[in-house]
C-alpha cells in the first residue's frame, strides 16, 4: 500500500481479496476526514481516474474511494459479471474502509454503476453525480448514437472471443489507438495543451489497459442489454446527472433520457463542456448535492 501526506493533499492506494482470490485495486484521494464518495470509474478507466479532480476534493472536504472494476488496473479480469456484480466490488472497498453512508460519482460507462448502487443499496447512499455518463442501451436513439467501432461493433460481437478481437482493433491492446478513435470537443482537445493534464496521460492508459482490452470489453457486455440488472425506479436518492453540451463521445441525448427515468433526478447541462472537460465541473456538483442533502435533513 502506498501513502502520500502533505499539507494540502492525501491519497492512498491498495487492495482487496475477494472470494476466488480475486483483487480488486482501489485508491483514495481528497481529504481523509471528508464527505465519502465512491467514485465508478469510465471504460476504459481505472482507480487513477479521480486524480484529476484530488486537490478540489481536498479542498471541497470529500474523500474519494475509486475502484479498478475487474480487467482494469490491479483487478482481475471477471468474464461474464454484470453491472450488479461490479457494484458489490465497490461496497467491499468502502466495508474494507469503514464507510458505511456515502455519495457516488459515475463517469460515462460508469454512471450505470453509480445507478447500480443507489438502486441495490439505498440505505446506504446518499446522492449519485451521472457525469457524461451512458443511459440505459435500451434507448434506441441512445445505442444509435454510440460510436460504431468501439462500441457498438463490441455489443454486436457473437460471443466474447469476438467483442475482444472487436475491441483490439479499435482501441489496441495496449491503449495505442485510444485517443485517435473519438472525435473530441474543443474544450476537451484544449487539455492536451495543459502540461499537468498531458502528465497523467500514460499511467492512465497503462492502467486502463493493465489487462489488454479485457476490462473494456467485459463492460460492453455488461451493458449491451441495457440495464437489466438493476432497477432504477428503487433509486431513493437525489440524483444529478451532469453532461457537457459538446459532448461528442457520449451524446447530451443520453443525459435526457437518464433524467427522465431515474425518480427525482435533476439534469444540468453545461454549455461547451465536452466528455473529459465536464471533469472541472464533478466535484462542484457534488458539494451542491451535499449541500441539498444535509438541507433536506435538517428538516
Amino acid at each position: 500500500m502506498q501513502n502520500t501526506d502533505s499539507a494540502d493533499s492525501w491519497n492512498q492506494e491498495g487492495s482487496i481479496t475477494r472470494s476466488g482470490d480475486r483483487t480488486v485495486g482501489f485508491a483514495e484521494y481528497g481529504r481523509r476526514t471528508g464527505t465519502a464518495v465512491l467514485w465508478c470509474h469510465g471504460a476504459p478507466g481505472s482507480r487513477l481516474e479521480p486524480r484529476r479532480v484530488h486537490e478540489r476534493a481536498f479542498e471541497a472536504d470529500f474523500h474519494i474511494a475509486a475502484a479498478d472494476r475487474p480487467g482494469y488496473g490491479l483487478s482481475n479480469p471477471q468474464p461474464g459479471r454484470t453491472i450488479s456484480d461490479s457494484v458489490e466490488d465497490g461496497l467491499a472497498v468502502l466495508d474494507h474502509l469503514d464507510i458505511e453512508r456515502f455519495y457516488v460519482v459515475g463517469v460515462s460507462t460508469g454512471g450505470a454503476y453509480a445507478l447500480a448502487c443507489a438502486a441495490l443499496v439505498p440505505e446506504r447512499v446518499l446522492g449519485v453525480v451521472a457525469c457524461c455518463a451512458n443511459t440505459d442501451a435500451r434507448h434506441p436513439p441512445a445505442r444509435e448514437a454510440m460510436h460504431a467501432s468501439a462500441v457498438r461493433a463490441v455489443w454486436d460481437a457473437p460471443d466474447r472471443t469476438r467483442a475482444l478481437e472487436t475491441a483490439r482493433r479499435a482501441l489496441g491492446e495496449d491503449g495505442s489507438k485510444l485517443l485517435n478513435v473519438f472525435e473530441l470537443s474543443p474544450s476537451d482537445l484544449a487539455l492536451f495543451g495543459d502540461p499537468t493534464f498531458l502528465a497523467g496521460v500514460p499511467a492512465a492508459i497503462a492502467s486502463q489497459f493493465a489487462h489488454g482490452v479485457e476490462g473494456y470489453t467485459d463492460d460492453r457486455i455488461a451493458d449491451r442489454n441495457g440495464w437489466t440488472t438493476f432497477d432504477v425506479s428503487n433509486v431513493r436518492c437525489p440524483v444529478l446527472v451532469l453532461h457537457g453540451s459538446a459532448d461528442t463521445v457520449v451524446d447530451v441525448l443520453n443525459a435526457h433520457y437518464t433524467a427522465r427515468i431515474v425518480p427525482g433526478a435533476k439534469l444540468r447541462i453545461v454549455e461547451g463542456l465536452g466528455h473529459l472537460s465536464i471533469f472541472s465541473e464533478i466535484v462542484p456538483a457534488l458539494a451542491d448535492l451535499r449541500s441539498a442533502v444535509d438541507a433536506r435533513l435538517r428538516t
